[in-house]
């Protein structure tokens, strides 16, 4: 039995405790070659220790602590950010369903308090019914068995389960393009019971659905393509709150994008869009009518 949604699992500890712990090398002024040769690891070992992409075991925290000359009271609350980096997700039980690299996103996304995003070819995971999902894979993913599909179908429908989590559902605000609502993804009723949903969901107080019409010219996401920015809170009362993260997927793999510069210029052009489109019921009004 898999763990309830919810469990957010390790991706934020993770990130958590490698921000920290490159804030303590920065404050010692120790490059990370230099950190690498008196913890006798590689320069790779603490790249991926510092944008959380791996488990810490306390004795390597105390290790580096000590290398960085980091006060003593600092150790105990980072050990104990290392036991949550083991910390299983309940996606965990969908592990063959997920792609290289994607549980980190389900991660952030289980974590976040509020998710915007732009997309522009498919509708978003978020929203889609299980038929369009099921015609999607088929269409996306021909060399995948029946019992592969059925696997990825639960996946997505069990990530859906946050828009009405209780307590804390996230925020949804998202801009589709027309074109997706229009691309024919299945047959007649899975497209008519598509728009159905994106209806229904719109209705949810947490969630917001525009749609950017098919005759606009230029619009801030002809330069973004589609991304998700993610948003937290902070981990504990009285901290600063989480960074935030863009994600984006490329065909060759997601990348994350979490330096302010980025996810500030990221938010600018998801305001942008306020400009430029239509709510979600005139935009599945204007597809109707063809």
């Amino acid at each position: 039995m898999g763990l309830p949604p919810g469990t957010t699992g390790s991706t934020m500890p993770r990130r958590r405790l490698g921000r920290q712990l490159r804030d303590l090398r920065n404050r010692a002024g120790m490059t990370t070659r230099v950190a690498a040769q008196r913890l006798e690891w590689s320069e790779a070992k603490i790249w991926r220790i510092e944008t959380g992409q791996t488990s810490l075991r306390g004795l390597d925290v105390e290790a580096m602590c000590m290398v960085y000359g980091a006060p003593a009271e600092v150790v105990a609350p980072l050990r104990a950010l290392a036991r949550d980096t083991k910390a299983r997700g309940w996606w965990t039980a969908y592990n063959e369903a997920i792609g290289d690299g994607f549980d980190v996103y389900l991660g952030l996304e289980e974590a976040a308090t509020r998710l915007a995003g732009y997309e522009d070819q498919l509708i978003p995971g978020l929203l889609q019914t299980e038929s369009y999902t099921r015609a999607l894979l088929r269409a996306a993913r021909p060399q995948l068995t029946q019992i592969e599909i059925e696997r990825r179908v639960r996946l997505r429908m069990a990530r859906q389960a946050l828009l009405t989590r209780e307590p804390s559902a996230p925020c949804l605000d998202v801009v589709i393009d027309e074109a997706a609502l229009r691309r024919r993804i299945g047959d007649a009723t899975v497209v008519a019971g598509q728009l159905d949903r994106l209806l229904r969901a719109d209705q949810l107080p947490n969630v917001r659905i525009r749609l950017l019409p098919s005759n606009t010219g230029y619009h801030p996401g002809s330069e973004t393509g589609r991304f998700v920015l993610l948003e937290f809170a902070a981990a504990a009362a009285g901290q600063a709150p989480e960074p935030s993260v863009v994600y984006v997927e490329a065909f060759t793999g997601p990348q994350y994008l979490d330096k302010a510069t980025d996810t500030t210029r990221y938010q600018q052009a998801f305001d942008d869009f306020d400009a430029v489109t239509v709510g979600i019921a005139e935009g599945v009004d204007r597809v109707r009518k063809g």
